[in-house]
């Protein structure tokens, strides 16, 4: 089962999904009830008439077996849009979490007429869910973010590896540095993450990223920073006559050893270094490898992954950190939504909440807007939700427009803000 490799802090959850309208005004709201109210569809395409024109929106969550809380937190999300007696009605079905459970779900509310599908919450319920929607004429938002479900009519409403990567390598390219590399875990997360950089590295017209894979211990990632950083042919050298000339203990020996720490070690081939660590211990671990191997800032950009929002403070401890950039939504955008679950259920809203009440507010515009058809749905400026402006496209990708922060002592700050618009493909 593929589970999200993040669920996000409350501090990133934002505001009311509302249509950016093709020329840009401010987004239309009905009077107190925070939801908008019209939709430009996209244009036609030949797959603009899928989907169904009505019907109530069907939820997909784990209700029981252990992703059970995560499921209850999609559910509070999705309820305040769709309070009881709102019309159309709110279709919620335990899936268990597993795949087959999300199968016989999904073929019980489609039965009973609901006409779009929120979730499942996995990437491999999706992936089971995915052709009965599409044999039953239903478009699917699911809540994973593992693009590797997008497909015509199934969208993957999480940010996704992808995103994230392709963002930070902008705006690190903005400032010359191009030439990528990547250190990452050793699992199907950090594999996502070198997927995109291959793709950003042709975009820029510069060789394939090097990469270098670490596991969980303290000599994986040594060996990793260090074969990354080509330290053996860079500087190994150099520190090893250092070392043999201060061992003289003569004096000839001591000045020839200072002589050779003035001199500068080459810099490695790349500037530009996107690190998967996505907990604070790794981190550290990395921050104190990379100055040791001479890989540091400014001559090297470091760039990660969205959690990073989750631990930029921490990471302000580590001076090799400071300055690194990382892809998330603006925080600002989040008070509404905060606001308004805190209100209902008395507690801030976890993890994934934010991607369930964006689903739920799509589609409730969408019903009022003609319909959960991909004509709808695909509205070429996008929808500004919780999480910044989200595009969906025709072919099942999602395009976000996430802003980008930089790790500094105290709070991290905005140096690239959320676009509020997006270029074509």
């Amino acid at each position: 089962m593929r589970l999200a490799p993040y669920l996000r802090s409350s501090v990133l959850l934002g505001a009311t999904l509302a249509l950016v309208s093709c020329a840009g005004q401010a987004p239309q709201f009905a009077n107190g009830t925070g939801m908008p109210t019209s939709l430009t569809p996209g244009s036609v395409s030949p797959t603009s008439n899928f989907g169904k024109s009505s019907g109530n929106v069907l939820l997909l969550v784990p209700l029981s077996g252990p992703l059970a809380p995560v499921g209850q937190v999609l559910v509070n999300a999705a309820k305040l849009v769709f309070p009881p007696g709102s019309s159309p009605a709110l279709d919620i079905r335990d899936t268990g979490g597993t795949p087959a459970g999300a199968v016989s779900a999904a073929k019980a509310g489609l039965a009973a007429g609901d006409g779009i599908i929120l979730g499942p919450l996995t990437a491999g319920e999706t992936e089971a869910v995915a052709p009965i929607a599409r044999q039953a004429g239903v478009n699917v938002l699911a809540f994973t973010n593992d693009s590797a479900v997008e497909a015509p009519g199934v969208w993957a409403l999480g940010i996704t590896p992808a995103q994230q990567v392709e963002r930070v390598v902008q705006v690190a390219a903005d400032s010359g540095h191009t030439q990528l590399a990547g250190l990452v875990p050793d699992t199907d997360f950090g594999r996502s993450l070198v997927q995109a950089m291959q793709k950003e590295a042709a975009v820029l017209g510069e060789p394939s990223p090097q990469v270098a894979y670490y596991g969980q211990d303290f000599s994986s990632i040594n060996v990793a920073v260090r074969s990354l950083s080509d330290w053996d042919q860079r500087g190994a050298e150099l520190v090893a006559e250092t070392k043999a000339a201060q061992d003289e203990d003569t004096e000839a020996g001591l000045e020839k050893a200072r002589e050779l720490r003035s001199q500068q070690v080459a810099p490695p081939n790349f500037n530009a270094l996107f690190i998967g660590a996505t907990d604070a211990n790794t981190l550290a671990e990395i921050a104190n490898f990379l100055p040791y191997y001479d890989v540091s800032p400014p001559q090297v950009q470091m760039m990660g992954p969205t959690l990073w929002s989750n631990l930029a403070t921490a990471m302000a401890t580590q001076p090799a950190l400071v300055g690194a950039i990382y892809a998330a939504p603006d925080p600002a955008d989040a008070a509404t939504f905060q606001a308004k679950y805190s209100a209902s259920y008395g507690s801030a809203p976890p993890g994934i909440a934010d991607i369930a009440f964006d689903a739920a507010a799509l589609a409730r515009l969408a019903a009022s807007s003609g319909g959960y058809t991909t004509h709808v749905l695909t509205a070429p400026s996008g929808f500004t939700g919780t999480d910044g402006l989200m595009v969906l496209r025709p072919d099942g990708s999602v395009k976000r427009g996430l802003a980008v922060f930089s790790v500094a002592t105290g709070q991290p700050g905005i140096v690239s803000p959320a676009p509020t618009k997006l270029g074509k493909p």
